[in-house]
């Protein structure tokens, strides 16, 4: 196991923590290992439910490693968008048992990314919610085939594209999260959640998710892959780099001409 997470059981509910400081940003040894927790608690007989949170106080995961992806140009980009964002569809859909996204704080991009391919949200008071990647010159791309389904497509064209932050009533409102806790509460939410499901009929479980996910996911992965290449194409760019480089180093972007 990676000492990026940890893993550990709470009755019937196994919890995935991550723990790669200062940030949790999500390089391929991180997700490799989230990967590799989703599927010893899928395997685990005792385990009925999965919730995914961070050790980290008042943050759950502000992106990817933006340091792993500057220069890496389209093909490294791509490398990490199949790991990341088709990678864990793939790995999600195969599980038989509900995941639980536990927000205890910041989410941005590639945090936002893992909460939405868990099953249930619950997001503590504290949360802090967006989608910020278009201020560096990056696009959100799986949230472009996700989120104007679950918002609408004029309120999430303006979260994807203005990198605005929002608070976690907000999302409640939108559809977002299906619960919004105190911040001491929130595990005791996601673990009651987690027992809840774990008390159902396994075969039940098993066979009600994967129809779900079955139901929901063809022209969405579909959608999601589309958006990988055009984040490839956009890896490409001297406005992509820039974006890193002033980010990196703490100023505005010069960015390029507009024609």
């Amino acid at each position: 196991m990676s000492e990026r997470i940890t893993y550990r059981l709470e009755g019937p509910v196994a919890v995935i923590e991550m723990h790669r400081a200062p940030v949790n940003a999500v390089d391929f040894e991180m997700i490799d290992a989230i990967h590799d927790a989703f599927r010893r608690a899928d395997a685990d007989p005792d385990v009925g439910a999965i919730v995914l949170t961070s050790g980290l106080d008042g943050m759950y995961c502000a992106g990817m490693d933006l340091k792993m992806i500057r220069g890496s140009g389209a093909e490294g980009m791509r490398k990490f968008l199949n790991r990341f964002y088709l990678d864990t569809l793939d790995v999600q859909a195969k599980l038989t048992k509900p995941t639980i996204a536990a927000v205890n704080g910041v989410a941005r991009g590639a945090g936002m990314s893992l909460s939405i391919t868990c099953d249930v949200i619950v997001a503590s008071e504290r949360a802090d919610l967006g989608y910020p990647e278009i201020n560096v010159g990056v696009l959100p791309a799986i949230h472009f085939a996700h989120l104007p389904a679950v918002i609408g497509r004029h309120r999430a064209f303006e979260l994807l594209l203005t990198g605005e932050s929002f608070g976690p009533e907000r999302a409640k409102e939108m559809g977002l999260v299906n619960h919004v806790v105190p911040h001491e509460q929130l595990m005791e939410k996601a673990l009651e959640l987690g027992r809840t499901f774990a008390a159902k009929s396994p075969t039940a479980m098993r066979i009600g998710r994967l129809a779900f996910w079955r139901a929901q996911d063809l022209d969405y992965r579909r959608s999601v892959a589309a958006q990988v290449e055009m984040m490839c194409a956009l890896a490409e760019t001297d406005d992509f780099e820039e974006g890193l480089a002033a980010f990196a180093e703490k100023r505005k972007p010069d960015w390029g001409p507009r024609g």
